[in-house]
C-alpha cells in the first residue's frame, strides 16, 4: 500500500532507538480528521511539572502527605512506583494522592524505573536529607538533548556530602559524625530547573542556611516551594533568581493543591489559534502565560481574560509571522516550541525559531514537513515559511511536546492524520483526546494491533 511506503520511508529517518520505542507491539496511534473548528471549555489539569517534584517532596516529610489536583499520566504513575520502591504508601483517589513516607528505609532508587523518567531523580535530595545516603541512576526521558545531573551533583557536594557516579548510579552520603546536610552558598552555572529543586529540598533539613543563586524562577519551583513552606519549611525569594533556605530538623504533614499546568494551557490556546476557533481555558495562573499571551497577540490573535482564572482565545483569518527564542522562564518555555511552530507552519511570511535550552528538541520538524510545512533546520534554528494549509499524512512523534505539534497540526490539516507515538503524549497531557473530542474534534484512539493494515506488524 502508498501508505506503508510512506511509513517505512519515515521510519528510515528515525533513530533504531526511536523504532523499538514506537513498535506496534502494544501501542496504539490516534486518527485525526481535519480541518477541525473547535468550541467551548476546556479543564486545565494540575501541572506534570510540579506534581513530579512535588511527589518527591513528600519523602521529606514525617508524617502523611495530600496533593490534590495531580494530573493522570504515566509519568506520575512511574513516579508513584519509585517512592513505593523507597518505602512509602501511597493511596489515589482519582487526582488526590496521600502519600506516607514516614517509613521510609530504602536509599536505592530502582534502575527499571529511574531510566523510564528523568523526573526521579528528584528523590535524590530528599533521599539524602532523610536517610543520610541515597542511591540513584542517572535519569532518562524524552531524547530531546543532553540534560547533564553535574549542577544537582555539585550542589549536593556544596551541603557536604560525598557524591560519587559509578556504572551509572550516583551515589551520596553524609560523611562524618555530623548527621545533617550542612547550609552553602550555591551558585548554579545555569538556572536548571531540576538543579534547582533538587537543591532546595535538600536543604530544607540541612543544617544552617543555604543560598542558592542564579536559581531557576520557573511556577513549578515557586510551587514546590510553597508546598515544602506548608510542610514547616523556611524558604524566601523563591520564583527570583536567589532563594534562601534556613533548615529546620524536620517537616509534617500537608494538604496541598498543585497549580494549574502552563504548558497544557498553552498548547490548548495554539490549539484555538491553529484551528481558528474560540477556546475558553480554566484554571489558569495568567502570568504563567505572559510569553505565551504575547507572542499569539503577534500573529493577530486576541486572548481575553474572563475571569482572574480563565483565558479566552479568539479567532483570527489571517495569522502573521513572528520569531521565537526558547527561554528559562519568563521568557518563552522550551516545551511549547514545537506546539508553536506548528501554529507558525501556517502563518503568513517567514518566522524563525531558535531553541537555546535542549540542542535536540527539532526532531518534530520532519513531520511537520511531511504534511505540508515549510520548514528549513539548521542547528538549533529554524526558519519557517508559512504555508495556506496542510494536509494529512502518517506522523510519528518522537518525544512529549513533539507529540503535541503534530497533534495540532493535524486538527488543522486536510484529510485523516494517523498520528503513532501516544506514549508520549500519555505522559505529558491528562486525556488530550477527550479534551480535543469535547471541543468538536474528531479523533479516535486506535489499537494498532487490529489496524496493521496501516502499520503492517514488519515494521
Amino acid at each position: 500500500m502508498r501508505e506503508d511506503r510512506a511509513i517505512n520511508q519515515q521510519l528510515d529517518s528515525i533513530t533504531e532507538t526511536d523504532k523499538q520505542k514506537l513498535s506496534p507491539v502494544n501501542q496504539s496511534i490516534l486518527k485525526i480528521w481535519g480541518p477541525s473548528r473547535l468550541q467551548g471549555k476546556i479543564n486545565i489539569s494540575g501541572a506534570k511539572n510540579s506534581a513530579l517534584p512535588a511527589m518527591a517532596a513528600t519523602l521529606l516529610s514525617s508524617g502523611v502527605c495530600r496533593l490534590r489536583q495531580i494530573p493522570c499520566l504515566a509519568d506520575i504513575n512511574t513516579m508513584g512506583k519509585v517512592l513505593s520502591a523507597l518505602g512509602a504508601k501511597i493511596k489515589q483517589n482519582g487526582n488526590t494522592l496521600d502519600i506516607d513516607a514516614r517509613d521510609l528505609d530504602n536509599p536505592e532508587a530502582p534502575y527499571e524505573l529511574v531510566r523510564q523518567l528523568r523526573a526521579s531523580f528528584f528523590a535524590i535530595g530528599p533521599i539524602l536529607a532523610r536517610l543520610g545516603v541515597a542511591r540513584v541512576p542517572l535519569p532518562g526521558g524524552c531524547a530531546i538533548g543532553a540534560r547533564p545531573v553535574d549542577l544537582h551533583v555539585r550542589g549536593l557536594q556544596a551541603l557536604g556530602a560525598e557524591v560519587h557516579i559509578e556504572h551509572g548510579m550516583v551515589n551520596a552520603y553524609i560523611s562524618g559524625s555530623k548527621k545533617r546536610l550542612q547550609g552553602a552558598k550555591i551558585y548554579l552555572d545555569y538556572p536548571s530547573v531540576g538543579a534547582t529543586e533538587t537543591l532546595m529540598m535538600a536543604s530544607t533539613l540541612a543544617e544552617g542556611e543555604t543560598i542558592i543563586e542564579n536559581a531557576a524562577q520557573e511556577p513549578e519551583v515557586e510551587d514546590l516551594a510553597n508546598l515544602c513552606i506548608a510542610m514547616g519549611a523556611n524558604i524566601f525569594g523563591a520564583g527570583t533568581k536567589t532563594i534562601v533556605i534556613s533548615g529546620v530538623p524536620k517537616l509534617h504533614s500537608v494538604d496541598y493543591t498543585i497549580i494549574p499546568d502552563r504548558i497544557e494551557a498553552g498548547t490548548f490556546l495554539i490549539a484555538g489559534a491553529i484551528t481558528n476557533s474560540e477556546i475558553t481555558i480554566a484554571p489558569v495562573v495568567p502570568k504563567h502565560l505572559s510569553a505565551v499571551i504575547s507572542k499569539l497577540q503577534s500573529v493577530g490573535l486576541k486572548i481575553i481574560q474572563d475571569k482572574s482564572d480563565s483565558l479566552r482565545i479568539l479567532p483570527s483569518e489571517i495569522l502573521k509571522s513572528t520569531d521565537i527564542d526558547t527561554q528559562p522562564y519568563p521568557g518563552f518555555p522550551t516545551d511549547l516550541q514545537a506546539p508553536f511552530m506548528a501554529l507558525l507552519s501556517v502563518c503568513s511570511g517567514s518566522s524563525s525559531v531558535t531553541e537555546t535550552v535542549f540542542e535536540n528538541r527539532m526532531r518534530h520538524v520532519s513531520e511537520l514537513n511531511r504534511m505540508g510545512a515549510n520548514i528549513r533546520v539548521k542547528g538549533n534554528h529554524a526558519i519557517v515559511e508559512g504555508v495556506p494549509k496542510l494536509s494529512a499524512a502518517p506522523v510519528i512523534g518522537t518525544d512529549l511536546r513533539a507529540s503535541a505539534a503534530l497533534i495540532l497540526a493535524a486538527l488543522a490539516a486536510e484529510g485523516e492524520t494517523t498520528f503513532q507515538g501516544l506514549q508520549h503524549l500519555d505522559r505529558g497531557y491528562e486525556q488530550l483526546e477527550i479534551k480535543l473530542q469535547k471541543l468538536g474534534a474528531k479523533l479516535e484512539r486506535v489499537d494498532l494491533v487490529k489496524e496493521n493494515d496501516i502499520f503492517p506488524a514488519s515494521i
